[in-house]
């Protein structure tokens, strides 16, 4: 809910959080209808990869489950994967794109540049999906089409994390399938990457992951602050209001917010780490989120639930 003066007004939404052992602890809303997870799929996607050859880097492994900000050491390392594998730019069948930073955008243009497709928040996964491609040794071309081989096998890593078939597949703003559970089976796949044995491709994802938050989103994103400022955390934002996270314990949630408005589920999130017995000055920063008027704060993001 925020609170502007005289003004009140309200997301809606639905959340789930599961204590270590996949018991129910909370639920509000509508847990069970599946939703597509929008951004927040990229960790399993990657242990879809991982399973079908494809071996990177720490780093590129966190990369590849990013929604990075377009920001230096991201476009460097998409376009490092791409030179080593003897791949164009131009292979990268996501749309261009200028940094979702600010910051980088304005860069960009005062340099000259434009929209790229390494620059976009998901060339990191796209570079994954093509040099899964060759470690399969699959065609690249129409790498994104629901029925190429490396988009069944990561369909194949999905539903076995969520124990669901997936409900639907859509398109996501990348062009990438994106494939639709419930937020139980959203959670649960979250856990499943922490509970992962050491060296699996799910705990590889989740530790790289771990180990990178910055490379995960960027500076100043609330995805990236939650994973440095709390040991252990596993988290990936989404578009559309979605986010899920796990702790180190298997304790997991997912959020959905109904009208997807991102600025609702920080704060959401975080009172529901903190049920699952998180702790951090971090939480505390995002548990509410200022309202801006005219550049100054008018109000504030909380929840009331």
């Amino acid at each position: 809910m925020t609170r502007s003066g005289f003004v009140e007004s309200e997301h809606r939404g639905s959340v789930v959080s599961l204590d270590p052992e996949g018991t129910q602890v909370f639920a509000l809303g509508d847990v069970e209808t599946p939703v597509f997870p929008r951004s927040s799929l990229k960790p399993l996607q990657v242990v879809g990869m991982l399973r079908a050859g494809l071996s990177l880097a720490t780093p590129d492994v966190a990369l590849a489950a990013a929604s990075h900000s377009g920001e230096g050491k991201h476009v460097s390392r998409v376009r490092d994967l791409l030179h080593r594998a003897g791949l164009p730019e131009s292979a990268l069948a996501c749309p261009a794109s200028l940094p979702l930073s600010q910051a980088a955008a304005e860069a960009t243009i005062r340099a000259g540049g434009g929209p790229s497709r390494v620059q976009m928040n998901c060339s990191g996964k796209h570079a994954a999906m093509l040099l899964t491609c060759l470690a399969g040794g699959w065609p690249t071309e129409g790498y994104l089409d629901p029925g190429h081989p490396v988009q069944k096998t990561i369909r194949g890593a999905i539903e076995d994390l969520s124990g669901e078939p997936a409900a639907a597949v859509g398109v996501d703003g990348c062009g990438a399938p994106v494939f639709a559970m419930s937020l139980c089976g959203l959670a649960r796949s979250f856990a499943r990457l922490v509970r992962g044995a050491p060296g699996s491709p799910e705990r590889t994802v989740a530790d790289a992951m771990r180990a990178h938050p910055d490379l995960v989103g960027g500076d100043g994103r609330d995805v990236t602050s939650m994973m440095a400022g709390v040991p252990g955390l596993l988290a990936k934002d989404g578009a559309e209001g979605v986010y899920a996270a796990a702790l180190d314990t298997g304790a997991a949630t997912a959020v959905k917010i109904d009208d997807g408005a991102a600025r609702a589920r920080a704060p959401v999130m975080v009172r529901e780490l903190r049920r699952l017995g998180a702790e951090g000055p971090v939480l505390d920063e995002l548990a509410e989120l200022p309202v801006l008027g005219g550049g100054r704060p008018v109000g504030t993001v909380r929840t009331v639930y």
